[in-house]
């Protein structure tokens, strides 16, 4: 089990193993909003061309591989049972150029899910930090 956070935050039966990050792929949609059909990474009537081959296997879909088909970082820590997709460069470039923070929800000390548009109109203050 590691817990996920991309467009939602979740906790998934996954396999981490040599650079890969196996999720099943009915979790796909609900953790990057795109799902893997016969013709690729798709959203609605977007899709990404993928080789399914490349990225799917009996033990389920490479969230990592999916993720960098559709242009998003990520970052995993196996051993604090973690990992993050980070939005489209896209997505990432229009925030940067309208000075505005993407919302995104995460859980509080108290294990409450707070979202940032929970607090807007209110001044806010967001620490972040990593052991690495």
């Amino acid at each position: 089990m590691i817990h996920v956070i991309a467009d939602t935050a979740q906790n998934v039966d996954t396999k981490v193993e040599a650079g890969t990050l196996r999720v099943p792929a009915a979790s796909l949609p609900d953790l990057v909003g795109w799902e893997l059909k016969d013709e690729g990474l798709c959203r609605a009537s977007e899709c990404v061309p993928a080789d399914r081959t490349s990225i799917e296997t009996d033990d389920g879909v490479d969230l990592l591989a999916a993720a960098a088909l559709l242009g998003r970082p990520t970052l995993v820590d196996a051993d604090a049972g973690m990992a993050v997709v980070g939005a489209a460069q896209a997505t990432r470039n229009q925030a940067l150029r309208d000075k505005v923070a993407p919302n995104f929800t995460l859980p509080d000390l108290d294990g409450a899910d707070r979202a940032l548009s929970d607090y807007a109109g209110k001044k806010r203050l967001l620490v972040a930090f990593s052991s690495w």
